[in-house]
């Protein structure tokens, strides 16, 4: 139980000091047109053999949650060695394309667990949490800047929107269900991607410029390279996350 607390204080502190950063990041930052913009594009893998899923013991409401198997989703792993559902952002640039928030993201709780796993999106954003399942779901926010959500969403309730003004990364639990879990990543500035099934991502229409680039996984924490987008060209990066 001792060390259950000790990891859950040690990744808040660490979720406070990048949402601490972000937002001094996003108060800097100037939107305007980009001229002779780049792309970044790369690859975010697993150091080590890919790590099997880990199926999910459901206890509640069977006929609805364990109509199909349910697994662990906090570490992806393809057979390639490619990492699903980590974030990539660009946290030190200062000026480039407007931040736009989005206006309908979706986020639902289907089959007792969350579609998709993780959500990003420019902070100022309206989440769309839809209940597809059509049973009791309680959606709960581990915030720190924002405030927290805890609400219940009846099955007669489709859909409750939730707006995320500032940037940090929320965890998102389900009261009703307590292996239900997922992840929402407001970012301070447009410049982010989501790594696909392969763990690979693209950032466009990123000013000329040398960057930090930065890669963030719920189990595996950040890793920060450098790169250099020239002028209407493609700088490629590599990260190798290691298993802590």
């Amino acid at each position: 139980m001792f060390e259950r607390l000790r990891k859950r204080l040690a990744g808040a502190a660490i979720a406070l000091a990048m949402t601490a950063a972000a937002i001094g990041a996003a108060a800097a930052y100037e939107g305007g047109p980009v001229a002779h913009g780049g792309t970044i594009a790369g690859v975010v893998l697993y150091d080590g053999k890919p790590p099997p899923l880990k199926r999910l013991d459901i206890s509640k409401d069977r006929d609805v949650c364990g109509a199909h198997p349910l697994y662990d989703e906090s570490l992806v792993v393809a057979r390639d060695g490619g990492i699903a559902n980590a974030v990539v952002t660009l946290p030190d640039i200062a000026k480039g394309e407007p931040m736009t928030p989005l206006k309908n993201v979706i986020f639902d709780q289907k089959g007792c667990q969350y579609v998709p796993h993780l959500i990003a999106f420019p902070a100022g954003s309206t989440i769309k949490i839809v209940n597809s399942d059509g049973i009791l779901h309680s959606i709960h926010t581990e915030s720190t800047v924002n405030p927290v959500v805890d609400m219940a969403q009846p099955g007669f309730k489709k859909t409750i929107s939730i707006t995320v003004a500032k940037p940090e990364a929320i965890k998102v639990t389900c009261d009703a269900h307590n292996w239900m879990e997922g992840w929402w990543y407001a970012t301070a500035n447009p410049y982010y991607a989501v790594t696909d099934a392969h763990g690979r991502f693209s950032i466009s229409n990123v000013p000329p410029g040398s960057y930090t680039i930065e890669v963030w996984q719920e189990k595996l924490g950040t890793a920060r390279e450098r790169v250099t987008v020239p002028a209407g060209g493609v700088a490629n990066v590599k990260f190798t996350l290691k298993p802590r």
